[in-house]
């Protein structure tokens, strides 16, 4: 952003950043009371303004919780969806709503755990007693509040928030002149913290941060971002006729919070990045600006790639999939990788249902 309009929004970043503490104490200080959920709740947030590698980390709570054979329910916002109100996406059986309905990150958690509930609401009480009363004869052992460490109207017996390693966050500016949602000393209310997106030779720019971070007191876990499989989404393309890495070459699009790191992936993974178009984060696509993708790649004789998250925001309208998949189309999936204190999460994860 240029300094000019940074010292312009600055008085506002003070005001946010006035508004974020004054919250904060009343909660503390228990003027504003906490609801208690009947259910075991873990929330899992951030203290930036996305691209931190939250859902990742979403789901791989998820699998694991099934994995020790519970069952969870996600609780978002579905931020950016078409509807209002508590939606059930999933049920555990199948998924009821589009992306559109859900939200994209929603509908991708949705479809990535059958086996999960899911449910969408702007009030996160208002989806947990839902779903108590909704599946009250087989109620899930565990409620995942998405992005939930500024909500804080809902107890949660574990809180965890994300770090991304990779994001100047020592030297972050406050909404609207930066990304921060709040001061990063109040990371020292979560229960534990990942610090995510740790880089090959990001070791001087970790340790700062991880300085600051063991002054909290706090379990720190590190992980980062691994690459999984491509998938084709195109009718005329089976996964088995993929050409290996090194022979695609692509056009890649990208609508998330650090688009450059979706770009190194593809590099990693050996494919020739020969044209990209960043979008913003959650931006809606048009067909005109697919219709655009598509020409530039078949004049260039470029196959299209994105990311799931923009796969899935673009799943429940067919007008809009049908551009894209008319050339070779594949989006890549990603994961998060716990590297370091990987037990100790495990531990505090099996605590909340009472597991050992």
């Amino acid at each position: 952003m240029p300094e000019p309009l940074t010292f312009l929004l600055k008085p506002f970043a003070l005001l946010f950043r006035s508004t974020v503490q004054v919250r904060n104490t009343l909660f503390e200080r228990k003027i504003i009371r906490k609801w208690k959920s009947p259910i075991p709740v873990v929330s899992i947030g951030n203290i930036s303004a996305g691209g931190t590698g939250k859902t990742p980390l979403v789901d791989w709570v998820v699998k694991y919780y099934l994995s020790i054979g519970c069952k969870p329910a996600i609780v978002s916002r579905g931020y950016r969806r078409e509807t209002k109100g508590v939606q059930l996406v999933s049920d555990g059986q199948r998924v009821l709503l589009s992306s559109s309905q859900s939200g994209d990150e929603t509908a991708m958690l949705a479809w990535n755990n059958p086996d999960s509930i899911v449910v969408v609401s702007e009030k996160r009480k208002d989806a947990v007693t839902f779903i108590t009363r909704y599946f009250a004869k087989r109620l899930p052992c565990v409620i995942i509040l998405d992005d939930a460490f500024q909500h804080r109207q809902i107890a949660r017996d574990l809180d965890i928030a994300l770090v991304n390693a990779s994001e100047p966050v020592l030297k972050a500016r406050m909404i609207p002149e930066g990304r921060m949602r709040e001061p990063m000393k109040n990371i020292a209310r979560a229960d534990l913290i990942l610090l995510n997106k740790i880089g090959e030779g990001d070791e001087e720019k970790t340790g700062l941060i991880l300085k600051k971070l063991e002054k909290t007191g706090r379990p720190i876990v590190k992980g980062r971002i691994r690459t999984r499989e491509i998938v084709c989404v195109s009718g005329d393309f089976m996964p088995s006729e993929i050409p290996s890495h090194k022979e695609l070459r692509v056009l890649a699009f990208a609508g998330i919070a650090f688009p450059e790191s979706f770009l190194e992936s593809l590099r990693k993974e050996g494919m020739h990045v020969e044209s990209h178009h960043f979008f913003r984060d959650h931006e809606p696509y048009s067909q005109k600006r697919l219709q655009s993708l598509r020409s530039e790649a078949t004049g260039k004789g470029l196959s299209l790639i994105t990311t799931e998250k923009d796969y899935f925001r673009m799943l429940g309208r067919p007008e809009l999939l049908s551009i894209i998949t008319a050339l070779p189309c594949y989006y890549l999936k990603i994961e998060t990788d716990i590297f370091e204190g990987k037990e100790k999460l495990q531990e505090m994860l099996r605590t909340v249902v009472g597991r050992k």
